[in-house]
């Protein structure tokens, strides 16, 4: 969306680099929060334990990992209040679901139950803003710093893009918060549309 990144193009990481660099400024966040946007529907995280028994076809099992993380998250998210921030996120949502986004949020649930708010807004609802393409993946970290996911072909995470400039990120939190504000909370969301779900299919 040319519109939102207004030609940016930011510098890119690897992820070594930019994983550094994302726990160095997340901590900092409390001016304007962080805010992150998720739009794409099927993502691959290898190495994520409850995302690979999923991806295998042992949905119990993933359940599990994601109730057992709940202790940690728990911790990330009082972390941050103490911090003086709360981390929220707008997720895309089109239906039908997608196998991924079916576990994704079950995952979710369990963040914002952990005191992660997290809103979702039909696909239809972000139309307007797509005519050039799909909304970037993008998470603001304050006002100072802001993040592009960058994904291979398979959905797998490869690099990340980070944005600088003062004026585009506090524009493209509002755009966020924006989404945010209308979207409708996951709990409700998830109880009608999700948790009446079977397991989905084995993805490998």
């Amino acid at each position: 969306m040319p519109s939102l990144l207004d030609g940016a193009t930011g510098e890119l990481m690897p992820l070594d680099a930019y994983y550094a660099d994302f726990e160095a400024h997340f901590w900092h966040s409390a001016d304007l929060g962080f805010w992150k946007m998720e739009r794409q529907q099927t993502f691959q995280e290898p190495g994520y334990d409850s995302w690979e028994a999923f991806a295998r076809g042992d949905w119990e099992e993933s359940l599990r990992l994601l109730e057992a993380g709940r202790p940690d998250m728990a911790e990330y998210h009082r972390k941050a209040e103490r911090r003086g921030f709360v981390p929220r996120r707008i997720r895309v949502v089109q239906e039908p679901l997608s196998a991924y986004m079916w576990w994704e949020l079950h995952a979710l649930r369990i963040r914002e139950e952990c005191g992660g708010p997290v809103h979702v807004i039909d696909v239809d609802k972000v139309a307007e803003y797509e005519v050039d393409g799909p909304l970037p993946e993008i998470y603001t970290l304050g006002s100072r710093v802001m993040y592009e996911a960058v994904y291979d072909a398979r959905g797998v995470l490869e690099a990340a893009r980070k944005y600088v400039d003062p004026d585009l990120i506090v524009r493209c939190q509002a755009f966020i918060e924006e989404l945010f504000r209308a979207g409708e909370p996951l709990s409700g969301w998830f109880d009608q549309h999700v948790a009446h779900l079977p397991p989905p299919p084995a993805q490998i």
